[in-house]
């Protein structure tokens, strides 16, 4: 008798659902994201026959969290399922709309008992490689998020402060470069910008740690934060200067 497990995680619980090869539900659990848990739902899988010739393959919803990384050092496959594709598996058989755990597990666990063949379970990698996954996935992230505060920023700059955009739209420069944030701090409003000196602007560049061309980068922006823009209304602009 093959029997798949299917878990469907959340932050406190977690619930679980073993069937059989005919989708007969064997045993349905819901366990807690703590070391007792573990121990349940490792007793759960003894009761059903998991060995470690022959042991339960689990489904489940994210590559992540210790639940998963507790799976995968026992040496079992573990897949992890895309939401969308339970979403789309769960149609099959209803179509309400209500969120049931129970269920989600029991669809992930009838997912790898009818189409294992067609998801990649997670990979056997060693603690060396799982860890150098853990860096680059944070250095990714890291990137990504930089971008995205950086579109924010670039759209907060558009309602109020258009010259600023222009000024640091430079080859190898941009709103997440150090002088950037330097002159913005000094000045993060258009009326202050207009009143920089050119000293002031040269002192601002040298804080964010450029040597080169000070007085070149210092004449560009005190001539572009004197040219005639649009502005918002004097309390508006401070606000969004703030």
């Amino acid at each position: 008798m093959k029997v798949t497990c299917g878990i469907d995680w959340s932050e406190k619980h977690h619930d679980v659902a073993l069937i059989d090869a005919d989708g007969n539900l064997l045993a349905r659990r819901r366990i807690t994201d703590d070391v007792a848990g573990w121990k349940v739902l490792l007793e759960l899988f003894a009761e059903h026959g998991d060995t470690l010739d022959e042991q339960i393959p689990v489904a489940i919803e994210t590559s992540r969290g210790l639940l998963v990384a507790c799976l995968r050092a026992t040496g079992r496959t573990v897949y992890a399922i895309n939401p969308l594709s339970v979403a789309r598996y769960r149609e099959r058989h209803t179509v309400a709309r209500a969120k049931s755990d129970h269920a989600d597990a029991m669809t992930l666990a009838n997912i790898l008992r009818v189409d294992a063949a067609h998801h990649r379970p997670l990979p056997t990698d060693s603690e060396l490689v799982q860890a150098i996954a853990v860096l680059a996935r944070a250095q990714q992230d890291a990137v990504w998020n930089r971008q995205q505060l950086a579109n924010q920023f670039r759209s907060l700059l558009r309602e109020y402060f258009p010259s600023a955009l222009k000024a640091f739209q430079v080859k190898g420069i941009g709103l997440t470069s150090r002088e950037a944030r330097a002159v913005l701090q000094t000045a993060p409003t258009p009326s202050q910008a207009a009143k920089l000196t050119k000293a002031q602007l040269r002192a601002a560049l040298r804080r964010s740690g450029r040597q080169r061309n000070l007085d070149a980068w210092a004449d560009r922006l005190h001539a572009l934060f004197q040219e005639q823009t649009l502005h918002q209304l004097p309390l508006v602009e401070a606000a969004f200067g703030t």
